[in-house]
């Protein structure tokens, strides 16, 4: 790759401050919702001719596979990640051991504890518990898990905000232990960082079902969660205070540890948009869910330097200046294909107000199913759409899923160094 005086993390906190960068930064793994399926990962790894070690799981719910310093260079990626300690189903990403999955060696954490049933499924268990009921099934020939809902019997008389805070709490020093070196380690690497720190989610709806717990209480159905949104409103609202109140203090002591090490903090991935439409009115968002939004980003604003990223797939343009006004810097995936998510006229309305941090191409057609040609050019058709003025980091639609050719998935990565004017070999 030619060489420049811009270092990667340079490169994204200009995009990120809407300065023109000398190129686009790209990401691909920095986040659980810019990341690579682990088949991908292997696949990328031979493509380059890189040491043939097996990929770590670092996320079973998805499973996400790790994109390690040595790819992370092939690639070409700006963007490096810090995860949570614990997976989605509540145990460490750490004492891996391997595992066979479809055919391919990877490696999971110790504690990922799976049986499989007599039609081929695979369930997994919360803390790897296997005494415990399982949260998660991957059905035969799936690439992922899918949440296994554990609703208990809901008694009106008796719901108790406090069931649905369960997985809400004061940061251990553990964790803050953790956070600390991980987030030290990624500040050594030049790259520019995005930090996951957990618990300002507010009704998420894949941590909803609380795949890490053993024994959910509270509504943990996800109809049932979507109904109370409206006909228990009052009840969500007190769980979201007080997640809130938690929430930022638990940033507080993250950022007492850390300081301004990180430059971007994905703060929530709720989803509010479908293929078409919305999963809820501007004015219903703006009651449930814009207070603490704007509490948090208000908070991380005023005490340190981190960027405020949100995640929201599909038809969610309506909601951007609520978004805005929440205080969120960054949205993501920035779902083109959906309804009303238009790129040029998304960067023309909203361009200087809002980074895209996505809407590099298609994951659904055309990475998936199209040609590298195809691929190479609706990369080059968004990034002359986004790149102007800065505000612009590069990322697909959401992740990189299994199946995806490994030949279209270079084609993305050369068409943004071909955009760059970079030579990457």
């Amino acid at each position: 790759m030619n060489q420049s005086s811009v270092s990667s993390r340079d490169r994204l906190r200009a995009a990120l401050e809407h300065r023109e960068p000398d190129r686009i930064p790209l990401d691909c793994g920095s986040t659980a919702v810019t990341g690579i399926h682990v088949s991908c990962v292997a696949a990328l790894r031979d493509y380059y001719g890189l040491a043939p070690v097996p990929v770590k799981v670092h996320e079973p719910y998805q499973m996400l596979g790790l994109v390690e310093d040595d790819l992370r260079t092939a690639m070409g990626i700006d963007v490096t990640g810090v995860f949570p300690r614990n997976t989605m189903f509540g145990f460490s990403a750490a004492n891996w051991k391997e595992w066979n999955f479809h055919g391919l060696d990877v490696l999971v954490p110790g504690d990922f504890r799976i049986s499989t049933e007599p039609n081929g499924d695979i369930l997994i268990y919360p803390e790897g518990d296997r005494a415990a009921l399982p949260s998660g099934r991957m059905p035969m020939n799936s690439a992922f898990f899918d949440t296994i809902i554990r609703q208990p019997e809901i008694d009106e008389d008796k719901l108790n905000p406090a069931d649905n805070l369960e997985e809400f709490g004061p940061i251990s020093e553990e964790d803050l232990d953790y956070f600390e070196r991980t987030v030290h380690a990624a500040g050594s690497s030049g790259y520019g960082i995005a930090a996951t720190f957990g618990g300002t989610a507010f009704g998420d709806i894949a941590l909803v079902p609380a795949p890490a717990l053993k024994n959910p209480r509270g509504i943990r159905d996800v109809t049932e969660w979507y109904i109370s949104t409206r006909t228990r409103r009052g009840y969500i609202q007190r769980i979201f205070e007080r997640q809130c109140e938690i929430g930022i203090a638990n940033l507080a002591r993250i950022h007492a540890r850390i300081g301004e090490s990180v430059d971007c903090v994905f703060l929530c991935g709720t989803d509010f948009g479908t293929q078409t439409s919305a999963f809820c009115s501007v004015a219903t968002f703006r009651e449930l869910w814009l207070p603490y939004y704007k509490q948090v980003n208000e908070w991380v604003h005023i005490n340190t330097t981190w960027k405020c990223f949100k995640h929201s797939c599909g038809s969610v343009e309506r909601f951007f200046e609520s978004f805005i006004e929440a205080g969120f810097d960054i949205i993501n995936p920035v779902q083109c294909s959906a309804a009303g998510m238009d790129p040029a006229e998304l960067k023309r309305r909203y361009g200087s107000r809002l980074v895209f941090w996505g809407g590099g191409v298609d994951t659904q057609k055309t990475l998936p199913f199209g040609t590298p040609r195809q691929v190479r050019e609706e990369v080059l058709r968004r990034c002359e759409i986004f790149a102007p003025g800065g505000g612009f980091v590069f990322n697909s639609i959401h992740n990189l899923q299994a199946g995806t050719p490994v030949e279209n998935i270079v084609a993305m990565l050369d068409a943004v160094h071909e955009f760059n004017g970079v030579s990457h070999a």
